[in-house]
């Protein structure tokens, strides 16, 4: 497929297709590299674990961050006596 750089502003742009955003997935915010004699275009990778920390301060604000098994008596010495929190 060939199409034009268009003028925006100061800069210039290309217009995608909708078609191939939805093939190739790309959201609202895309990574862009340079190599040599071409541009790749591709989604934002998602990072594992992302946005934990506003989940887990909510769960806190919620109370849902106690033990389940907070009752369980402890069965083996080492439990007790060795065990570090």
């Amino acid at each position: 497929m060939r199409t034009y750089l268009i003028k925006i502003g100061n800069s210039q742009g290309v217009r995608l297709p909708k078609l191939l955003i939805e093939q190739v997935g790309l959201g609202k915010q895309v990574e862009i590299e340079a190599q040599p004699h071409q541009l790749v275009i591709r989604p934002v990778a998602q990072v594992p674990r992302q946005a934990w920390d506003e989940q887990f301060k909510a769960m806190a604000e919620q109370g849902d961050d106690q033990l389940l098994d907070a009752d369980t008596v402890s069965s083996s010495h080492w439990d007790n006596d060795e065990w570090e929190w």
